[in-house]
């Protein structure tokens, strides 16, 4: 197979070592805890099921640190199984090992599901007392969301069954859905291509070669959309049974739950969202004229304003995205260098390889990875510092150890889209003609109108999809193809038109099948972050200090919590509107900008 390798970008050998995790799969790396991880858990079952009443608080912490040395080493099977896989799913070997991983861990973790079912089972004398014991500071979050989930758990013999029956029902269709969308290659002037070079081609400069991209990629996804509509039904039949199971209200409340922020929060910012649609219209508007075009279609949306396209180099990203960092903090400049450095990032497009991009935050006693798709494109250089604003997070947070180093999604995002706005900035304020500002600025209102409102949009798809299917039983291809047209119209009004095979395009998303409910998260962090960088422009030396603590609390404390040292409050309906307002202003100076710079044809 080829790629679209006409320019390369030096990141095509650009390779993680995931020796800090196992140096190798043999008894002295991997195997040697895929043989003991399950004794290890049978053990840990025998000392401590049905003392957690009664030991006191020196055993009960002595309890704490060997479930969090079990939840460490499940976490480090798993993330590095995973890692592997990501990179070739199309491996037999990577396939068979990821599965075998799985099913000891699920195996395993039925051993230690005692720790949760009985904790929340605990008389509120005895929660209580640990709560308050001192030993207790630096978990006591961790029982605190126990107590949360009390209302949702279900009895010990139900969860150990649910978590046995987890590996070869909701996590088997994940992976089915993994394989056929990794595997997929399209075909493209005489080239078998992958998404991610697809993706670089819907981001030319020439009209002719979107168009022609763009249908070579809905091409390309109807062969197995059929089974796509079959994976999605079968994962949102398993969201409502589980659902139903532990008695959530709605189709996203648990994912909320998780989120630790409330359902009538999430409804304020999705209706906040919603009701500035006008935005997303007046940009595209603005793009068309900027264009000259007199129609605008779906494969116009993404096309380069101004200058000509970029293929940045691999070193060129890594110096910008580095330089941001540094000069907002030295220590995070520090930690985003050492991504680079250490090898600990996998960059080159591959046939096989998951697209997109994500970071692994991993293990407290390791690090995280970064795992990317880099094709040279100014976009590609906003992914990088995306997924780095997540390494940062996730290195700095590994100080709250296994329990608490891992963040809501909602917070996780912000530090990512915080990480694209100082690289931004340091691009922009780097500029200085008019026309180089404009097609900065139209550059960064495509994200932020992607990750705000699109990704609201997606979240409308999902919700008809969900409560359509929970309704009406199980939705035929048309049907979900005709949800999807709908929800994405009610964002773009007459300011898109669908090309043929637009209807298919919800097929490659795969956050709706590995997370259900996680679109919003990236409205929320976007929103968030706009709402905080107004502050850092305010007094850069109040602000540095006190994001940087919020890096490092993890997930030690609720995002209520983490955002009060900034006076913000997210369960304010009006608070989603200073992000919002932000949009606008950007929209307003792109405006201008238009007004001095001659039109761009294609």
């Amino acid at each position: 197979m080829t790629t679209d390798q006409q320019t390369t970008t030096g990141a095509e050998h650009v390779e993680w070592d995931l020796a800090d995790l196992y140096a190798s799969i043999d008894e002295a790396g991997l195997g040697g805890d895929l043989a003991s991880i399950e004794k290890r858990a049978s053990e840990f079952h025998a000392t401590w099921n049905g003392r957690l009443n009664s030991i006191s608080i020196a055993e009960f912490m002595t309890m704490i640190g060997q479930y969090e040395d079990l939840i460490e080493t499940f976490d480090r099977m798993g993330s590095y199984t995973n890692l592997v896989w990501s990179t070739d799913s199309s491996s037999p070997e990577s396939g068979r090992l990821l599965q075998s991983v799985r099913e000891h861990l699920a195996r395993a973790s039925s051993h230690i599901i005692f720790v949760d079912t009985q904790l929340a089972d605990l008389s509120d004398a005895r929660m209580n007392e640990l709560l308050s014991a001192p030993e207790m500071a630096t978990r006591r979050h961790w029982l605190e969301r126990i107590l949360d989930y009390k209302p949702y758990s279900l009895t010990e013999e139900v969860e150990r069954a649910l978590a046995a029956k987890s590996i070869t029902s909701r996590a088997s269709w994940v992976r089915l859905h993994d394989e056929i969308s990794n595997a997929q290659t399209f075909q493209f002037n005489g080239r078998e291509l992958t998404a991610s070079d697809m993706s670089r081609l819907m981001y030319d400069k020439s009209r002719d070669t979107r168009k022609a991209a763009s249908e070579a990629f809905t091409s390309g996804l109807v062969a197995d959309a059929k089974t796509h509509a079959f994976v999605f039904n079968t994962i949102i039949a398993d969201c409502e049974s589980n659902d139903r199971l532990r008695g959530f209200s709605s189709w996203v409340s648990s994912r909320n739950m998780d989120n630790e922020v409330s359902d009538a929060a999430v409804q304020a910012l999705v209706d906040a969202v919603v009701a500035r649609y006008d935005l997303v219209r007046r940009f595209y508007g603005l793009k068309q004229r900027i264009l000259g075009l007199e129609t605008f279609h779906d494969y116009d949306r993404f096309a380069t304003v101004g200058l000509a396209t970029t293929n940045v180099s691999w070193e060129s990203a890594r110096d910008l995205v580095n330089d941001a960092y540094t000069s907002f903090d030295p220590q995070a400049g520090a930690i985003s260098n050492m991504f680079f450095e250490k090898n600990w990032i996998h960059a080159p497009v591959r046939k096989g390889k998951r697209s997109g991009a994500y970071s692994a935050g991993t293990i407290a006693s390791a690090h995280p990875y970064v795992f990317m798709n880099y094709t040279g494109t100014a976009r590609d250089v906003q992914t990088l510092a995306h997924e780095l604003g997540h390494g940062i997070h996730q290195y700095l947070s590994r100080q709250q150890g296994p329990l608490l180093m891992d963040t809501p999604l909602t917070i996780a995002e912000t530090a990512s889209v915080f990480g694209e706005m100082i690289t931004f900035k340091k691009l922009y304020e780097g500029t200085t003609s008019d026309s180089e500002k404009l097609s900065l600025l139209m550059s960064k209102l495509d994200g932020m109108i992607a990750t705000v409102f699109r990704q609201v949009a997606l979240n409308r798809f999902e919700d008809a999809l969900h409560t359509t299917r929970r309704r009406d039983g199980e939705l035929s291809l048309a049907q979900i193809n005709e949800i999807w047209v709908q929800t994405q119209s009610a964002q773009f009004g007459d300011s898109v038109i669908f090309s043929a095979g637009y209807e298919f395009t919800w097929t490659y998303i795969s956050h709706f099948i590995h997370t259900p409910g996680y679109v919003y998260a990236y409205a929320f962090g976007e929103l968030l972050v706009l709402a905080l960088y107004e502050l850092y422009k305010k007094d850069p030396a109040d602000f540095t200090p006190k994001y940087m603590a919020l890096l490092a609390a993890g997930g030690s404390k609720s995002p209520q919590e983490l955002l009060e040292p900034f006076g913000i409050d997210i369960a304010d309906p009006s608070f989603w509107n200073t992000g919002i307002a932000f949009i606008e202003n950007f929209i307003e100076e792109a405006e201008r900008l238009a007004a001095t710079v001659p039109s761009v044809q294609e």
